[in-house]
């Protein structure tokens, strides 16, 4: 009997379907083999490679190898047929697609024994991450291994050597030398691979529903009853009690020996969200899955669903491919958050992969958001998704009071400061009343460029055309797309002048500019730069709450997915930040941002206050925002997303290339524009095809980046198009030129 074996690889010409022997050791049991993974000879390569059997057939025309070894199956029939789907879908490999099911970290040499003792020799860094990474830029580090190694543990924290070893692909040895170079050391602590093992929480009981909740709650229950897929979306404002909504009908779910996947936005993946699970159904029935865990937490999860000791699975978009048992339902909420959709390759939108597993499962899927994608909401008008609205907060709060204010009259009236006086009224009402207040700016750093005011001389990224950000803490200047930095300018190296300022805000000079105005208030801060560490997040978080501090600054982490009793007030910095991108979306996304931070404010007894700093006052989006009027924004918006021709009334295929090489990258640009023009003309091809020009940001990592931009209705003749036009692509056996598809960007400046 002959495999049909897919290679693991991302070159996309071994995308195809390899012929292998089965070993005569599987005769008669050779159908028990489809998804199985296996180590297979292939071409001229000396080690084993990995592949995976799709396929079983009698026979083949071609004189065959036979498969060396046979490894764990974990790909079944339906995950073959998403794979499939993803492949096609997504313009991917089909192995990209397999290696999103397997559990983390897998690779072909799977340790055979797993360690569960509980005081074990851990590996940690002894010296400094800046001073690592100075070492590795500079050349000082040389060995792959050993930088492959201090990655891991950058990114991981004190890991087992057995972990390195089978993640890291590194080994002992290594690990021994990063030690006598004073890299790394040896140190015994206890296991932690339980990333609930430190959480003791009080038990809940489940709240009693209002009439909408309940109504949304029984709608959605007889679809489960009828084990017939359909979609909900729950359109409630912030505050209106859809986390009760999910945790009852997991609760229906489990009754029923179901399990349940909700999915909640890797930015927003709370403690408090967790805890209010565990709070409700203990740690032994829940497993998480998301990226501030480390590869060996992750990996035991994954086994801990695979065995089939989880039944709720919470979890960041990846956690769609869970290995679940008897599936039930599947939530995600805050539907409408960019992070669904994978920016890597493969480029998947996990609301897209969740539609297809409900389907192949006859189960319900539940949206949740107070302000939903407006493409979702575009089907829940149109019938194709049932819409279950939540006008009222659960506990009858009021939706908090939102003043606008302009700071072009800040500055008339001499108010330079990123305070403006509204707002520091409103601070200073709350410090006397002992209150809390969240200040919102969407932009981390000090100063978000410098600039020589003699000539006008920016200081950018040696790697790529943006501008460097100061960053005080380091008193550096740090790029925030390569990680590349450098020491603080202060003589301009165009005209020697030492005329050189800081211009623009970040959080870094948010939280100075309110040490300074309230020198008596605590702050803390939340964004990228103080959540380097494992757990930083939540500890943060944790320090405001229990700690009281008046003050919490933040960048989008703070906007979706907390419940602070005492905050009473929230600040927008600038609003425009958002409306200043090179997005179609840049309304919606700021009515989503506002709204959603708007809705920290007030969640318990007392009326919450927000102040919306913003030089543009009279944008649709703000207002419709300070009306807390979805509706509002949504009829506005899909008029001129009609008029224009943007999703929903049409998808979008950006087709980018990259590399070091800028003329080649414009000449094979130009070329598969020239192709795509003629095979368009020649056959009638209903679709918009844009030229090819620069992307926005055109240089990132030293590499030169060109986009074509084509708006259509996705089909299968489309789908034969792009396939056609990638393989032209090859034909022209450019090997420096590297070319991405992405369907429906959520970020039209990802490519």
């Amino acid at each position: 009997m002959i495999a049909e074996v897919i290679v693991q690889s991302n070159v996309k010409n071994l995308n195809r379907i390899f012929d292998y022997k089965i070993p005569s050791e599987y005769d008669g049991r050779e159908a028990e083999l489809i998804g199985a993974r296996v180590s297979i000879p292939f071409g001229r390569m000396k080690s084993l490679e990995e592949g995976f059997i799709v396929n079983i057939k009698e026979d083949t025309e071609y004189e065959v190898k036979e498969i060396a070894r046979v490894e764990e199956k974990y790909l079944d029939k339906n995950k073959l047929d998403l794979s499939n789907w993803m492949s096609k879908r997504y313009f991917c490999n089909l192995a990209d697609c397999f290696k999103l099911m397997l559990p983390p970290g897998t690779t072909s040499k799977l340790p055979q024994n797993r360690v569960k003792t509980k005081n074990l020799n851990f590996v940690s860094l002894k010296k400094d991450i800046d001073e690592i990474e100075k070492d590795i830029d500079s050349g000082k580090l040389k060995s792959p291994k050993q930088i492959r190694t201090l990655k891991f543990l950058i990114e991981n924290g004190d890991s087992l050597v057995s972990d390195i070893e089978m993640f890291a692909e590194s080994s002992r040895a290594i690990v021994n030398t990063l030690c006598k170079n004073g890299y790394t050391e040896i140190i015994e602590k206890k296991m932690e691979r339980d990333p609930f093992e430190s959480k003791n929480i009080e038990p809940t009981q489940k709240l009693e529903l209002n009439a909408e909740q309940e109504n949304a709650y029984n709608v959605i229950c007889n679809s489960m009853e009828d084990l017939l897929f359909s979609e909900f979306l729950i359109f409630g404002v912030t505050g209106s009690g859809k986390t009760e909504i999910y945790l009852q009908l997991i609760e229906k779910a489990l009754n029923e020996e179901k399990s349940s996947i909700l999915l909640v936005p890797e930015i927003s993946l709370t403690p408090q969200t967790v805890n209010r699970f565990i709070a409700r159904f203990g740690k032994d029935k829940i497993a998480v899955l998301h990226s501030k865990l480390s590869v060996g937490e992750r990996y035991d999860q994954w086994h801990k669903i695979n065995d089939g000791k989880a039944k709720i699975i919470i979890g960041a978009r990846s956690a769609i491919f869970a290995p679940v048992k008897n599936l039930g339902i599947i939530i995600i909420d805050e539907e409408h958050d960019s992070s669904y959709k994978s920016e890597m390759y493969p480029r998947y939108n996990a609301k897209e992969v969740a539609r297809y597993i409900a389907r192949q499962k006859n189960i319900p899927l539940v949206l949740g958001s107070a302000t939903p994608d407006l493409e979702t909401f575009y089907r829940a008008k149109n019938d194709d998704i049932v819409l279950l609205e939540l006008k009222k907060r659960a506990n009858d709060a009021v939706l908090p009071k939102i003043d606008i204010v302009d700071l072009r009259e800040e500055l008339a009236k001499g108010n330079k400061s990123m305070i403006s006086t509204r707002l520091y009224e409103e601070i200073e009402k709350n410090l006397q009343e002992k209150k809390q207040t969240i200040l919102y700016l969407n932009r981390r750093g000090f100063s978000t460029f410098v600039m020589c005011r003699n000539c006008g001389y920016t200081v950018k990224c040696k790697n790529c055309n943006i501008n460097l950000t100061y960053h005080s803490n380091t008193n550096k200047l740090k790029c925030h797309y390569c990680g590349y930095e450098e020491k603080l300018v202060t003589v301009c190296p165009n005209c020697g002048s030492k005329q050189i300022r800081y211009f623009g805000t970040g959080t870094q000079k948010l939280e100075y500019e309110i040490n300074k105005i309230f020198p008596n208030a605590s702050t803390i801060r939340l964004d990228v730069d103080t959540v380097t560490k494992k757990n930083s997040h939540e500890q943060i978080l944790e320090k405001f709450k229990n700690e009281n501090i008046d003050i919490l600054i933040g960048t989008q982490m703070v906007v979706k997915g907390h419940h602070f009793p005492n905050v009473t007030l929230v600040g927008v910095i600038a609003a425009d930040g958002s409306l200043n991108i090179d997005d179609f979306r840049a309304n919606e996304k700021t009515f989503q941002i506002l709204t959603q931070v708007a809705g920290r404010a007030g969640r318990d007894k007392e009326t919450g206050r927000v102040i919306i700093q913003t030089y543009n006052p009279d944008n649709f989006s703000i207002e419709c925002a300070k009306k807390h009027d979805y509706n509002l924004f949504y009829n506005t918006e899909i008029r001129m997303r009609k008029q224009l021709k943007y999703p929903p009334f049409c998808d979008i295929i950006l087709i980018g290339l990259t590399s070091n090489k800028e003329k080649e990258v414009i000449k094979i640009s130009e070329d598969i524009h020239n192709y795509l023009k003629n095979r368009v003309l020649k056959e009638n091809i209903g679709i918009i095809l844009y030229k090819a020009v620069p992307s926005p940001i055109d240089r990132i990592k030293n590499k030169y980046r060109w986009r074509i931009l084509i708006k259509c209705k996705f089909s299968d003749d489309i789908i034969s198009l792009i396939n056609d036009t990638i393989d032209k692509y090859y034909s022209l056996n450019s090997k420096n030129v590297r070319i991405t598809i992405d369907l429906n960007p959520e970020n039209m400046m990802s490519l």
